[in-house]
């Protein structure tokens, strides 16, 4: 597989998953609502009860919300649109990584910010040490792929500028 073809398939991998994690954003109330049911039929229930209290918790705060105030769910559905956003900026560097290698440091900036803002952000929401880990991993995995990418542009960038003869 050439450089170029290992790229454009971390790339893409990323924007799927941008792309996924985004889509999910707007059926919130149903996912919650399925995911309660499921761990409350699970062995989880038994093994993690404060996960099942969290995720309970959380689905009757949306549940409520929603009934009293659905306007607030349009909150998400920026959050949703942003993600779709963001992956369609990853679309420069897939057709000229190079050129583009901007927008993939931008993404592992984008990925490292994520750290600070669920300690921060998650501390003063109330949000449990172990959500804001789980949200912290999004930063991490994320920041993955893009340092692959990175790397394999830098090595594209010297490929592309070697001599013919020591290619």
């Amino acid at each position: 597989m050439t450089t170029v073809t290992q790229i454009r398939v971390w790339i893409v991998f990323f924007i799927v998953a941008l792309v996924l994690s985004g889509v999910t954003a707007f059926p919130l109330e149903a996912e919650l609502r399925l995911a309660s049911t499921v761990l409350h039929s699970s062995p989880l229930a038994d093994l993690l009860p404060g996960l099942l209290e969290w995720v309970d918790r959380v689905r009757d705060g949306l549940i409520d919300t929603n009934n009293r105030y659905s306007f607030m769910a349009y909150s998400s559905d920026w959050l949703a649109f942003a993600h779709l956003v963001i992956a369609a900026a990853f679309w420069g560097p897939l057709r000229d990584p190079i050129r583009n290698v901007w927008v993939i440091q931008w993404g592992m900036i984008a990925c490292a910010g994520v750290l600070p803002l669920a300690l921060i952000a998650g501390a003063v929401r109330g949000i449990p040490p172990g959500w804001q880990l789980i949200d912290m991993s999004f930063g991490v995995f994320g920041i993955i792929p893009l340092i692959i990418v990175y790397r394999l542009i830098r090595r594209l960038e010297r490929e592309r500028t070697a001599p013919q003869g020591n290619r």
